[in-house]
């Protein structure tokens, strides 16, 4: 038996209980693990049955370009497909996506333009705005718009919905997913609900992003919008793909928790997972309080650590953001070498204070 292409392999990813996690925690927690879709992400689902929906209705023809604004994870899904496919690729891109990212995407054959990610989305800089012009500009092209496009959740209403169901054998009590395009939320919180309308649905936000206080208030408040560094949650727009009326609750979360508990994930799970997977346990562990004995809650990791190994996994990286200490010895192996070289530099600089005192009382 073998599969026909790469694409016939996406979905029906595995479901993980994470025991050690949340040894501590009243509920069971399980994670369902999109990294094992074969482009890594959960957005393989969507990119897959988008174009597939749009080559049944006729948008798409042979030597089309397809055009996205994307985090990353939707672009790379798109590469993937196009290539199979036979269609050209050219992704708009924020600048807060990571540089593994980055040649992930080009490295399927996508042009990918790389545009400021502190450009209101109005503004012509905006890889929203961008992609919409790049559309325009290109003849024969198809621009998926993600955001605004209902195949994005009707592909995890047919596909992530279902299976989370039969995996847990319908036990499911909570489903805590970030929040961005609302198309992996929205389609899978769609179909949970038609089961069992007292599954809580729990939307991961960043600070940054406006989508809580809109789900609060019906208000789009443009205070709310600061620049934030978690990838692949939040949004400085309302995307259409976003059912407010299917989320029970919105929580927010930091960059700084969300990466560190990615970094705990790897430690205490052996699961490299990415910077948004973090995010939702760093939810999941604000809900403890919330959660009773029988509770079973499941938790979507979008996508695979490698694609921040620049970022959350990098000691570099997360102590120049001040989400670790100089040396913090949690996270960092107190034995490694550049570890010791510290130790021995501050060491030395005691000995000489130490010194240069003794020799002043002794008044040499």
């Amino acid at each position: 038996m073998y599969c026909e292409n790469v694409l016939k392999t996406i979905g029906n990813t595995p479901l993980i209980k994470l025991g050690r996690m949340f040894a501590d925690f009243p509920a069971q927690v399980f994670a369902k693990v999109e990294s094992f879709n074969p482009g890594q992400s959960a957005k393989d689902r969507i990119a897959l049955f988008m174009i597939e929906e749009a080559e049944r209705k006729g948008l798409l023809k042979p030597g089309s370009t397809i055009i996205e604004a994307t985090s990353g994870n939707t672009g790379f899904g798109l590469a993937m497909v196009s290539a199979i496919k036979g269609y050209k690729c050219v992704l708009t891109v924020s600048s807060k996506a990571s540089k593994e990212k980055l040649s992930l995407l080009r490295s399927l054959g996508a042009q990918v333009v790389v545009c400021p990610s502190d450009a209101a989305p109005e503004d012509p800089r905006s890889y929203y705005s961008r992609a919409e012009q790049l559309a325009k500009e290109i003849p024969n092209s198809f621009y998926v718009a993600q955001n605004f496009n209902f195949d994005n959740s009707e592909a995890h209403y047919r596909t992530t919905g279902p299976e989370i169901w039969e995996q847990t054998q319908g036990k499911i009590t909570h489903y805590v997913c970030c929040v961005g395009t609302g198309g992996t939320i929205s389609g899978t919180a769609r179909y949970l609900k038609e089961k069992n309308p007292n599954i809580k649905i729990i939307g991961v936000d960043a600070y940054g992003s406006v989508l809580k206080k809109y789900w609060q208030t019906g208000i789009f408040d443009k205070n709310e919008i600061f620049s934030y560094k978690v990838e692949g949650l939040g949004k400085t727009i309302i995307p259409d793909n976003v059912d407010f009326d299917l989320i029970d609750d919105f929580i927010k979360v930091t960059d700084k928790n969300s990466a560190l508990k990615a970094r705990e994930m790897a430690r205490k799970e052996g699961m490299l997972i990415g910077y948004s997977s973090g995010s939702t346990l760093e939810c999941i562990h604000k809900l403890k309080s919330q959660l009773k004995k029988d509770d079973v809650v499941v938790a979507l990791f979008s996508d695979h650590g490698s694609r921040y190994l620049g970022k959350v996994f990098n000691d570099d990286w997360m102590r120049q953001q001040g989400f670790l200490q100089s040396y913090d010895q949690s996270e960092d192996d107190s034995s490694s070498y550049e570890a010791m070289k510290h130790k021995f530099r501050a060491y030395r600089l005691k000995y000489k204070k130490y010194l240069r005192q003794t020799m002043q009382s002794l008044k040499f």
